[in-house]
């Protein structure tokens, strides 16, 4: 991993438009990138059309589209790259999930929320993912930061140390959010009706 000091620099001079800083950006980072990238595709079918290389690619592309935003440091930036791979992740489920009926998969969500530290999105049916990011974006409009600590723990495979320094707050404080968010998925989903379409 990068030193987080020299990280730091060039990450803020890439979000500034430096295009050489960009090039050492992505030496930098692409293990990292490729890491988080993996552990989200991890178990997806054999088969699939989204490889890990190319999910890091499109998220760096997305990262420094048009409009790049200014990160505060290496967690930060993960952070967003993580998100980015989610939304990837989430377009392609949806692309998949097309053509799927009904199905029982309230069961497969609920075991994800309560044992997993990384979301799986490859179950067999991509309902189960969807269905996770839905309530996700439900707990998001009311708890944002909580659902900050989520996306990052769940999407990003960031520790609570790394998200602590990121939102500036205490472990302890990343610690209790975290327990409460996962409470209120679990909650949330289970209270879906079972097999519904």
């Amino acid at each position: 991993m990068p030193l987080s000091g020299a990280l730091t620099h060039v990450l803020r001079a890439a979000g500034e438009g430096d295009v050489r800083a960009r090039m050492r950006l992505l030496s930098l980072i692409y293990g990292d990138l490729h890491r988080i990238a993996a552990s989200q595709m991890r178990g997806e079918r054999i088969d699939h059309t989204l490889q890990p290389t190319a999910l890091v690619h499109e998220a760096y592309l997305r990262l420094f589209g048009e409009n790049p935003a200014g990160w505060e440091n290496r967690a930060h930036f993960f952070a967003a790259a993580a998100e980015s791979m989610r939304r990837i992740l989430v377009d392609h489920a949806r692309a998949r999930a097309a053509d799927k009926r009904g199905g029982g998969r309230t069961r497969s969500c609920l075991e994800q929320v309560r044992e997993s530290a990384v979301i799986d999105e490859s179950a067999d049916d991509p309902r189960v993912f969807l269905d996770i990011d839905e309530a996700l974006r439900e707990f998001e409009r009311i708890e944002p930061e909580k659902a900050t600590i989520v996306k990052m723990r769940f999407y990003g495979g960031l520790g609570m140390e790394e998200i602590a320094a990121a939102l500036g707050i205490s472990v302890r404080t990343v610690k209790r959010h975290w327990r409460y968010a996962r409470a209120w998925l679990y909650r949330r989903i289970a209270s879906e009706p079972a097999g519904d379409a």
